[in-house]
């Protein structure tokens, strides 16, 4: 049996194609797409073969959906149920998993397998490996949109608050405000930011920071932005700066803006390059205690889980980050494509797969 899939076809080229269904493990289920979103991820791999030149690998990796098919082993999961399924599916029984690392299962970052190392989601047929271990029912009355967007913005943009070690009431900072970064403001407030500056220019974004927790806007167009950070806080620079987007100055930029002993999060994917720049006089000559940490998020069952616990009791509401809505799986591409343009009025773009 055949599937259709919205494919890379090689490096600047997209196509659908088709292909074998999936064969399902003894631990493994097949899941049919009811949302699905393309991602900035998909743009880097896509048009700056940021992991490499690939041919016909079917791309995303954000969805829900419904299984259709279970191996013989999955326990928690039946036919019929309405899953959410993370961007990231770790091998939970290889040691990396059992080091407290399962995303780099494999090798470094090899728990990202969807459009990096096996065919993505934007397919008819969608095979998740460890079945158990990675998927989330979806509650009943959850929305679509809300649910597409727990696959990797919300547990992207809420893991850049985790790994910045937000005290309460710090003075936190988040570069870039597209879908993960504003989720990286949600975060910041929830876990106990104070002042809560989000850097970025679209009013569509900037107004939905503020919804979520933002105190101050950055203008980058207004200046420099280290500048306007280190003037609002009198020269001291912030407890905490999450970077969520941006070329590789982000991370310059970043050890500029915060202050000593202050923590630098990323969570950006920076996708060409061969390396990033550090300046040595704001990182006191390497001994300024400035922590910069960065990671590919967890996944997983659990994750999921909780993810679905924030928006069940009203903590996050992702699903506004929506801003594009369109009706039928024959749509990915122009969702993509939205991806890759950014007009003025985007967020994220959101595909109802009402047509399979």
């Amino acid at each position: 049996m055949k599937v259709k899939g919205f494919a890379m076809l090689g490096i600047g080229k997209l196509g659908w194609i088709e292909k074998e269904k999936p064969n399902v493990g003894p631990y493994d289920a097949l899941v049919k797409p009811l949302v699905l979103a393309p991602c900035t991820s998909d743009i880097h791999t896509v048009f700056e073969g940021a992991v490499g030149d690939r041919h016909n690998l079917i791309l995303g990796h954000e969805g829900a959906g419904e299984i259709i098919e279970i191996g013989s082993e999955v326990k928690e999961f039946k036919v019929g149920d309405r899953v959410v399924i993370p961007a990231i599916t770790p091998d939970w029984r290889s040691l990396e998993a059992q080091d407290g690392y399962p995303q780099h299962s494999g090798g470094m970052l090899s728990g990202w397998k969807f459009s990096n190392i096996k065919d993505g989601v934007f397919s008819e047929a969608i095979h998740i490996n460890d079945a158990d271990m990675n998927l989330a029912k979806m509650p009943k009355g959850m929305s679509l949109e809300q649910a597409v967007m727990l696959s990797d913005m919300a547990p992207t943009g809420i893991q850049g608050a985790e790994l910045a070690n937000i005290k309460s009431g710090a003075t936190v900072a988040v570069l870039g405000i597209g879908p993960v970064g504003l989720m990286g403001v949600a975060g910041a407030a929830i876990h106990g930011a104070g002042r809560l500056f989000a850097i970025g220019n679209r009013k569509v974004c900037t107004d939905l920071a503020q919804e979520y927790g933002a105190s101050d806007i950055i203008d980058y167009k207004k200046g420099d932005i280290v500048e306007q950070i280190l003037k609002a806080t009198n020269g001291r620079g912030v407890d905490a700066t999450i970077i969520a987007g941006g070329d590789s100055n982000a991370i310059l930029e970043a050890v500029k803006m915060t202050k000593p002993g202050g923590t630098i999060s990323n969570v950006n994917y920076f996708g060409n390059g061969e390396t990033l720049p550090i300046p040595r006089l704001e990182w006191g000559n390497g001994m300024a205690h400035k922590d910069i940490r960065g990671g590919l998020v967890a996944g997983g069952r659990l994750r999921m889980e909780r993810m679905v616990d924030l928006c069940t009791y009203k903590r996050i509401e992702p699903e506004k980050m929506a801003t594009h809505v369109f009706d039928g799986f024959k749509n990915i591409e122009k969702a993509l494509l939205l991806m890759k343009d950014k007009p003025k009025d985007l967020i994220k773009p959101v595909v109802i797969c009402d047509d399979l």
